[in-house]
């Protein structure tokens, strides 16, 4: 039998022997992120497809560009240490980034920057900013210098070359990239389940190895706002980017959480498909545009986080006018354009929506109040990939709603074999005078004549500005308090 000092003893040695891996449990920080996203990219090269997607994953983590697009609009250096810019205002010199290599071991330097730069704009390239490079001329001063002329003074050059369409990729990898990335970023891919997730790994030879705290980061794709909802409470993950806001005000009250509300240069619009009859009429298509109220499906689509707007253009660009005074809500006029049109109702029309809660919201408010003008509406939900080979690529479609987020994309309207099918002699010549304008007040002035052009045409009806709302649990640190471009930058985050 133990007597009362043995008793004593043994109680304090399995004490200590417990406390002890909880103490050290305790001191040890989490390394580790699970990120939910809406949508599931359809490969992982942002210069092969037009997915946004793409971009949440492998922008800044996987790839890497010359310069880095900061969440306040800024350009840092990234890949390039640093750049001069000529006289002419088209001519930069960048200074590359020494002793870099790709996950595969070969060298970053300026043969890379040039073999990216060609690829994105050669004839068979599917890159969606094909036009911003073919204009590009490059040349090699040496390993780690080179000089890239733009035919046009671009005032947003740096920042363009910080978006995932610029990323510089390594030759002989860069036919696989959309499946097997190769970059020079400081994670690469550990696993994709199809359908369900994409885990990324630090690694271990990039060149600032140790300023990186998140070691393994898992996105997961949740499509379904009660689902998105469900996976936060429950804790299964720890943010939530661009999360439908359908419920935010639970988290707002829920002290286990941080609710941030970000800016955008997004434009949330019902595409219509010009190439089409009776779309291919501007009677039409002001008809439409003048059937919606924007501020109901703002406050049915997106819960009140959008800021209307009248043309492909948001208050927060430069340039900027207001044009939602162009096609106001008015159903009298509609009515009055379908029969000045010679439109026979009703008229049916199919609006293919893809998975994202705002357009499955935003079709169903904007069905009913076509219905009201003698446009039938029939709803086609699809699932991404076919809104991307359907819709995007084939022009399969009537009407859709879809969020353009790029945020100097207006030349999409000068493109001939763009999905929407415009076409417009005035509006390419104003956009090739805002591509040559040298002084800001000169690119203004054109910028401006542009959005109320593309207004006036009713290219598509206009929505809004929508303002992302991200759900985080506390103590995440590092989330971009604004959302320029669409990116989850690992490197900058790291838990309290």
């Amino acid at each position: 039998m133990l007597n009362r000092r043995h008793v004593l003893a043994a109680s304090t040695l399995a004490s200590t022997t417990l406390l002890a891996p909880w103490s050290a449990m305790a001191q040890e920080k989490k390394n580790s992120v699970v990120i939910a996203l809406t949508l599931e990219p359809p490969g992982l090269d942002p210069t092969a497809n037009a997915a946004s997607s793409i971009a949440e994953i492998v922008q800044y983590n996987l790839f890497e560009t010359l310069t880095k697009i900061n969440s306040d609009g800024s350009v840092s250096p990234l890949l390039a240490e640093s750049w001069e810019v000529g006289a002419d205002l088209k001519t930069f010199t960048f200074k590359l980034r020494k002793n870099v290599r790709f996950h595969n071991g070969e060298p970053f330097n300026a043969e890379t920057v040039k073999f990216s730069f060609e690829r994105a704009a050669a004839e068979k390239s599917t890159n969606k900013d094909k036009r911003n490079f073919s204009g590009l001329g490059i040349k090699i001063v040496d390993p780690h210098t080179v000089v890239i002329t733009n035919e046009d003074i671009d005032p947003d050059f740096l920042f363009v070359l910080g978006q995932a369409t610029s990323i510089i990729v390594e030759p002989k990898s860069a036919a696989t990239n959309a499946t097997q990335p190769v970059g020079t970023g400081p994670y690469q891919v550990g696993r994709w389940s199809k359908g369900a997730s994409v885990t990324l790994n630090a690694w271990k030879d990039y060149r600032a190895a140790r300023d990186i705290h998140i070691q393994r980061a898992t996105f997961r794709f949740i499509p379904d706002p009660a689902a998105q909802v469900a996976a936060l409470m429950a804790g299964d993950i720890d943010c939530f980017p661009r999360v439908s806001p359908r419920s935010v005000a639970q988290f707002k009250s829920n002290p286990r959480f941080e609710v941030q509300v970000s800016g955008s240069r997004a434009k949330t619009i019902m595409a219509m498909n010009n190439a089409r009859k009776p779309l291919n009429d501007v009677r039409v298509r002001r008809a439409i545009a003048a059937a919606i109220d924007r501020k109901v499906v703002i406050d049915g689509a997106a819960e009140g986080y959008g800021v209307p707007i009248g043309s492909y253009y948001v208050p927060t660009a430069f340039g900027y006018v207001d044009t939602t005074g162009v096609n106001p809500f008015d159903l009298e006029k509609a009515k009055a354009l379908l029969a000045e049109a010679g439109v026979k109702l009703p008229l049916t029309l199919t609006m293919t929506l893809p998975p994202a809660p705002y357009a499955r919201q935003g079709g169903e408010i904007i069905a009913a109040q076509l219905a009201k003008i003698g446009i039938q509406v029939k709803l086609q939900n699809v699932e991404w990939a076919q809104w991307l080979s359907g819709t995007y690529g084939n022009k399969n479609y009537d009407l859709t709603i879809i969020s353009h987020v790029e945020p100097f994309d207006l030349g999409n309207f000068a493109k001939t074999d763009y999905y929407w099918g415009y076409q417009s002699q005035a509006f390419n010549t104003l956009y090739d005078q805002i591509k040559r304008a040298q002084r800001p007040a000169d690119r203004a002035r054109l910028l401006g004549d542009a959005q109320r052009l593309i207004a006036q045409d009713s290219v598509h009806a206009f929505l809004y500005q929508p303002q992302w709302v991200t759900v985080a649990k506390k103590g995440l640190r590092g989330l971009w308090k604004d959302m320029p471009v669409f990116v989850n930058d690992l490197s900058a985050l790291s838990w309290a």
